[in-house]
């Protein structure tokens, strides 16, 4: 990471915007990450005794993780012990020239500290405070420990995202930290941006990763409360009550079919040779869907992967193939957009976004 932050180029859409974030691991981090991206100027503030755990993740270049770089390259850094009335003050004095805060500590820590919302305002009225929490600001909860797989757990969504009489899966990645740490964070401090230039005057933002969790139920979960049926392990569209699913290649990879519109379910049937259960695709009771899901596994098995993937390929039926990271990395797709640049040590992940003139 260096010690003075690169801007890029003027036309960046925030440009100019200053953010002191005192976030850490991922989910402050990876919002300020992406506002860097962006063009904003990102001041980290880190502890001199206690480093950032995701510093010391493998693989290490130079001492620094991978995952640390990927983070942080874009921003600057400066060390202070918020426990000491020195770095209190230099805090202060920081806050004068800043538009946004980032922290993320448990609720109530940063005003213990003399730096919380109300402090700080009182020397920038306009300044934008973003507290990222597991369970917010207030509530039952708001003190208490956790981590992304808590979170999913209580949003409800855990429950109903496996296969019946099965544990939930552990996923891959942070769903909650980055739904709600991230990119709910970003959303709600650009729209403070954009209310703050309208009115003149900044805002507090209580960010937390639980509620975001819960807000993703955006389908199941508004059928439910409107009366319909709780959703239930393999139930639904999306979570394998239909033929919406992943199925076994005869080598043991997978493939993915989301071919729910009939124009795709028919591509579908007859690139694997089923036409005759177009009647019985296009009807989503239990029963009809076991049978056609049945019939699609076992002609998905009677196949390589290699085979399925020349065979979709130029069929645009809603199948792709289930690619480790390093074969998506190297897809053509991701590649001609760009995905993966050449960061400051190492290849990284190019930032999600793309501004055409």
């Amino acid at each position: 990471m260096s010690e003075s932050t690169s801007l890029g180029s003027d036309s960046k859409p925030l440009n100019g915007l200053k953010i002191l974030d005192f976030s850490t691991l991922l989910p402050g981090p990876y919002a300020s990450m992406i506002m860097a991206e962006l063009g904003a100027e990102v001041l980290r503030v880190e502890s001199p005794s206690r480093p950032d755990l995701v510093k010391g993740l493998e693989p290490r270049i130079d001492g620094v993780s991978a995952a640390y770089r990927q983070l942080n390259d874009k921003k600057s850094v400066c060390y202070l012990d918020l426990k000491t009335p020195e770095a209190v003050n230099e805090v202060k004095a920081l806050v004068k020239d800043y538009d946004i805060v980032l922290e993320q500590f448990r609720p109530g820590v940063m005003d213990r500290l003399g730096v919380g919302y109300q402090a700080l305002r009182e020397i920038n009225a306009q300044l934008i405070y973003c507290s990222i929490t597991g369970y917010g600001q207030s509530g039952p909860y708001r003190d208490r420990a956790g981590h992304d797989i808590n979170y999913l757990a209580l949003s409800g969504l855990a429950d109903y995202s496996r296969r019946k009489g099965q544990a939930p899966v552990p996923q891959g990645m942070q769903i909650a930290d980055l739904s709600g740490g991230s990119h709910q964070a970003v959303m709600a401090i650009l729209a403070a941006v954009i209310q703050r230039q309208l009115q003149g005057r900044g805002q507090y933002l209580d960010i937390s990763m639980t509620d975001a969790a819960f807000s993703l139920n955006g389908m199941a979960g508004a059928a439910a409360l409107a009366g319909g049926e709780q959703p239930e392990a393999e139930t639904g569209w999306l979570n394998g009550g239909t033929f919406y699913d992943y199925y076994a290649t005869s080598d043991g990879r997978y493939m993915a079919v989301g071919s729910l519109e009939p124009q795709f379910q028919q591509r579908l049937l007859k690139a694997l040779g089923l036409s005759a259960l177009a009647d019985k695709c296009a009807d989503f009771s239990a029963e009809c869907q076991f049978d056609v899901k049945t019939a699609i596994q076992d002609a998905f098995l009677s196949q390589s992967f290699d085979y399925w993937c020349q065979c979709f390929a130029q069929i645009d039926a809603c199948v792709e193939p289930v690619l480790t990271f390093q074969e998506a990395a190297e897809h053509p797709q991701l590649t001609a957009r760009n995905m993966v640049k050449q960061g400051q040590y190492t290849p990284q992940l190019a930032p999600a976004f793309t501004f055409c003139e």
